[in-house]
Formats: C-alpha cells, structure tokens, sequence
C-alpha cells in the first residue's frame, strides 16, 4: 500500500528513544524527511543513521522537552532548515516511577512541562503552516496508562491524559483545513523504558527480571510484548494519506492488552 506521504517532512519528538525511532524509520520508509529531536545527541545521531539507511534525508536537532527554551529556538532551526512540517509525531520519555502522592512539586511541574506544555506549544508553533497548505498531520504518543491507570506511575498517569482531552478538542478546530490529530496508546512494547520499568519493579518485589516479563506478557492477549516497528507502522498509517478520514480518535497498539471497550 502506497501512504500517499513520499517527500512530506516529519518531525519525531524523543527520536533517540526505542519507540521514536522506530517511528521515524516507519516514516523514512514511506519517503518522507525525517527530523529528528531528542536530547540524547549520540542515540539521536545513530537513530539518523538509520533513517539514512533507508535512502531517506534525516536532519537531527538536540534539545530538552523540559526546557521551553530549548524546543522553541529548536523548531526555528528545524523550519528554516525544511522549511515546514506536515506531520508531527508528539513523542516524549515518561517521567520516574511513583505512586501519585508525596512527590514534591517541583517534580510534577517538572514533569507537565516536558510531557504536556512542550507537547501543544511545538503543535502551536507548527500549526499554522499546516493550516495554511491544507494538509497536516498531529500524532500523540501517551500511554496505556490514560485507559488503565498503571501501578506505581502516577506521574505519567495524570499528566499524559491531559493529552487527550486536549487533542479532542484540536481535531475538531483543524478538520476543516485538512489537518487530523490523533493519539496512539501503546501497550507493552520492548524498549529500553519497559525493560527499566520492569526491572525496577523486580527489585521492588525480590523477583527475578525474567519472572516479571513473563507474568507481564501473560496479561496481554497476544501473549508477548509489542516490538516497536509494529508499533512504528501504526503512527505511519495515522500519519498517510490512506488515514485522511481518520481524526480525534485514539488507537491502541496493545496487543490486547486493556481489557476495557
């Protein structure tokens, strides 16, 4: 299937990450130009190397979601070097884990600035250019978590669903002008923060890491963890041409994980 997005330019959020360059190979692949951002300049770099793998052009950007400063001059570089995005991914890291009581609040501020606030001020910045040439696409990575509320990860629990209400809302403000938004639900996907989770969750509990992967992937239907180039192919669907009817909604990438309709 042609996705209809060969020479769009794409902007990938936490690009440095398992999942974000996943999704931004996804994208190479289809022959867009991927822009890369994270704050991980020698993961970043070899997430670019990837893309260029695929014959795809890559440009990388370095800064902090938590520093308004940072991503704002940042997206300056990035349209005076492409001249404009017409998919955005909204990638971020997740915060430490918790419960949702006794952190300070720094760490919650912390915590909405990088996940939240960097989030709809970079769409804020690159959506009128979408506006105005009548096609765009929005895609907002969150987690299971705004479903199903996930032990011991308050932080990531109240902040990201925040991103939802929030998304809603813009999908119905920019249809007319052929921009959609939506948001992706990841379930178990084996990267490097569900390895850290999980591992931080045996200590917790005295139990050997592979114990908990396996009473892990018992819960979800499919019987294993997601592998993010599948997760990858669904942020390019939503981000194609093939996907054009396709907004305000939320999708999940599961495997069958959340039991809930």
């Amino acid at each position: 299937m042609d996705l209809g997005i060969a020479n769009k330019r794409a902007l990938v959020l936490s690009a440095s990450g398992g999942l974000g360059s996943a999704i931004a190979v996804a994208l190479a692949r289809e022959g867009a130009t991927v822009c890369l951002a994270g704050r991980n300049e020698q993961a970043l770099a070899a997430a670019a190397q990837r893309v260029r793998a695929t014959g795809a052009t890559a440009h990388s950007f370095v800064w902090d979601l938590a520093h308004g400063a940072q991503w704002s001059a940042g997206i300056a570089s990035v349209l005076q070097r492409v001249g404009g995005i017409d998919i955005l991914v909204n990638n971020t890291g997740g915060p430490p884990p918790g419960p949702a009581h006794g952190h300070a609040l720094d760490i919650w501020r912390n915590a909405f600035e990088s996940m939240v606030l960097s989030v709809i001020g970079i769409t804020d910045l690159l959506l009128p250019g979408m506006r105005e040439r009548g096609w765009g696409r929005v895609i907002t990575s969150t987690s299971s978590g705004v479903v199903a509320p996930i032990v011991n990860l308050g932080l990531s629990n109240a902040t990201r669903i925040s991103l939802l209400g929030w998304s809603k809302a813009l999908a119905r403000e920019v249809a007319g002008q052929g921009v959609t938004v939506n948001v992706l639900i990841p379930g178990r996907i084996a990267t490097a923060r569900t390895l850290s989770l999980d591992s931080a969750r045996a200590r917790r509990e005295g139990r050997d890491l592979a114990a908990v992967e396996a009473e892990s992937a018992a819960t979800i239907a499919l019987g294993r963890y997601g592998r993010p180039e599948e997760y990858a192919d669904a942020v390019a669907f939503l981000a194609s041409e093939r996907a054009a009817y396709i907004t305000g909604t939320t999708l999940r990438v599961d495997g069958g994980l959340i039991a809930s309709i």
